[in-house]
C-alpha cells in the first residue's frame, strides 16, 4: 500500500499514473464519428489484377471492409486506405484494434514520411467472432510492393497513414468488422 506524506505528493503521483496509463489516442472510432471519412480503396487492379473491396458502414455504424480476392493477373490483395496524422502517436507502443473476422489473416499497415517501406503487422481473425487484437509497434515490419525488405526502424510519430489490407493468396470472398482502432 503506498502511503503519501502530503496531498501534493498524492496529486502528483495521480497526475502520473493517469498520464502514463491512460493515453491513448483513437484513431477510428465510427459509433463517435472519428475515422468514417477520406477512407480509399487500393487493390490489386494497380497492377492488373481483379480483386474486388468495398467499404461502408453498418447499421451498428461499423466500418465494413468486404470483397473478394482474386489471383488472376497476378493479382492477389484488396486494402482499405485513409490518411493519418502520426504527430499525435509520439510515446505510443502499442495499437489496438477491435475486429470480427472471418478466419483469415489481416494485415494492419502504416506508411511513414519519407520512407520508401510501408511497416506491416499480421492479425488473424476468428470467424464470427470480436476480438480485440493489440500489435506492439515491434511487431510491425518493413515491406515494399509485398516483399519483405531491410529498411530504417519503424517511427510510430512518423505515420502519415493507415490501411487495413488483405493478400497472401487467401483468395475468395473476406469480410471485416471493424468497431475501433486506438494507440496506446
Amino acid at each position: 500500500m503506498l502511503v503519501f506524506k502530503n496531498k501534493f505528493h498524492l496529486i502528483v503521483f495521480l497526475l502520473w499514473q493517469t498520464n502514463i496509463f491512460s493515453q491513448s489516442i483513437t484513431m477510428v472510432d465510427p459509433s463517435n464519428n472519428i475515422g468514417i471519412d477520406k477512407w480509399g480503396i487500393v487493390n490489386d487492379g494497380v497492377m492488373g489484377g481483379v480483386s474486388q473491396s468495398n467499404i461502408y458502414l453498418s447499421e451498428a455504424n461499423n466500418i465494413i471492409f468486404t470483397g473478394n480476392v482474386s489471383l488472376e493477373n497476378n493479382g492477389g490483395f484488396a486494402s482499405i486506405r485513409r490518411g493519418f496524422d502520426g504527430d499525435q502517436l509520439k510515446g505510443l507502443s502499442t495499437f489496438l484494434l477491435k475486429v470480427k473476422g472471418d478466419g483469415n489473416i489481416y494485415k494492419f499497415r502504416m506508411t511513414t514520411k519519407g520512407s520508401y517501406a510501408n511497416y506491416s503487422a499480421d492479425f488473424k481473425t476468428i470467424k464470427g467472432q470480436w476480438m480485440d487484437i493489440k500489435i506492439p509497434i515491434e511487431n510491425f515490419k518493413p515491406y515494399y510492393f509485398g516483399r519483405s525488405i531491410r529498411a530504417p526502424k519503424f517511427k510510430i510519430h512518423k505515420v502519415n497513414s493507415m490501411s487495413i489490407l488483405i493478400s497472401d493468396k487467401q483468395e475468395g470472398n473476406f469480410l471485416l468488422e471493424i468497431e475501433y482502432i486506438k494507440a496506446l
